[in-house]
């Protein structure tokens, strides 16, 4: 641990994302014990109320405005956070164990089941990712648990092809020869020998995919088929704040500076995170 913390300190951008990712996860997690207004409950004589810095810390105050119905924004976003956060790590773990299973199964078994799995995710690659979100959404309805699942199901064929291709190196390794020789099942030596040396990689990509997840669920609650009001979500407070875009900037500036940054803390971090487990990386260093 001090090692990588260490490592991390030497990259200005890889330090910087995950200080910004520490804290946006730290609001996330801290929201309800926070004394914000509440997120879901207007109020007309404050609506459209303009950024303020004035009486920050009273019991009114508004230091992002409010949106056209009087919420605070502030709140909402702080609240949207924790849906944004939830929805995109939890499709995330769910697409990554599927496509970390099927990847060490096709990678180690071969044959009919390796170009069976392998045809599906070019199948799927071949259909816009976006489409397909919203064909399963639209057919599945708009809920919290549909948009996990569809999100998951956009996921897991990035693990399953990066997966395979290190466990077709790995099965020919001499542990993986050993354990077969006295005569280890194919089971214990997919998920006891195997596995272990491809969670690195599936790591990595998860970071990668998160910042991905994290737009297609901003993009979906955009469209109305995402986190359904009055749960506040980042996506759906640019679309409510669009048509208010030139009288009211707050509306629509502050949940997408959020997404961008939220984006860029992931990204960076998962950028210095591929190159610190990178062995050819560390040593060109």
């Amino acid at each position: 641990m001090t090692h990588f913390l260490k490592d991390l300190s030497r990259s200005r951008a890889g330090l910087f994302g995950f200080v910004l990712l520490v804290v946006i996860v730290a609001l996330a997690l801290l929201a309800p014990l926070l004394e914000l207004p509440d997120p879901t409950r207007g109020d007309l004589r404050a609506r459209l109320a303009g950024p303020t810095w004035e009486g920050l810390f009273s019991p009114g105050a508004h230091p992002l405005g409010t949106d056209e119905v009087g919420r605070d924004i502030l709140s909402r976003l702080i609240h949207g956070s924790r849906m944004t956060l939830m929805v995109a790590s939890t499709a995330v773990v769910l697409g990554g164990i599927v496509g970390t299973v099927l990847g060490i199964l096709a990678g180690y078994k071969g044959g009919f089941i390796d170009r069976l799995l392998m045809r599906l995710v070019d199948i799927q690659l071949a259909i816009p990712l976006m489409l397909l979100a919203l064909l399963v959404v639209a057919a599945l309805g708009p809920s919290i648990r549909n948009v996990v699942l569809v999100l998951a199901l956009t996921s897991w064929i990035r693990y399953a092809r990066i997966i395979r291709a290190q466990v077709l190196s790995l099965r020919e390794r001499e542990f993986v020869q050993s354990a077969r020789a006295i005569g280890a099942s194919t089971a214990r030596i997919m998920f006891l020998h195997i596995l272990p040396n491809v969670l690195t990689p599936a790591l990595v990509v998860g970071t990668l995919e998160l910042a991905r997840v994290i737009i297609m669920d901003a993009a979906l609650s955009f469209l109305g088929l995402g986190v359904q009001p009055p749960t506040p979500s980042w996506g759906r407070m640019l679309a409510d704040g669009r048509v208010y875009l030139s009288s009211a900037w707050w509306t629509v500036t502050f949940p997408g500076l959020a997404i961008v940054l939220t984006v860029l803390s992931v990204n960076l971090f998962g950028d210095w995170l591929r190159d610190y487990f990178d062995p050819k990386t560390r040593s060109a260093k």
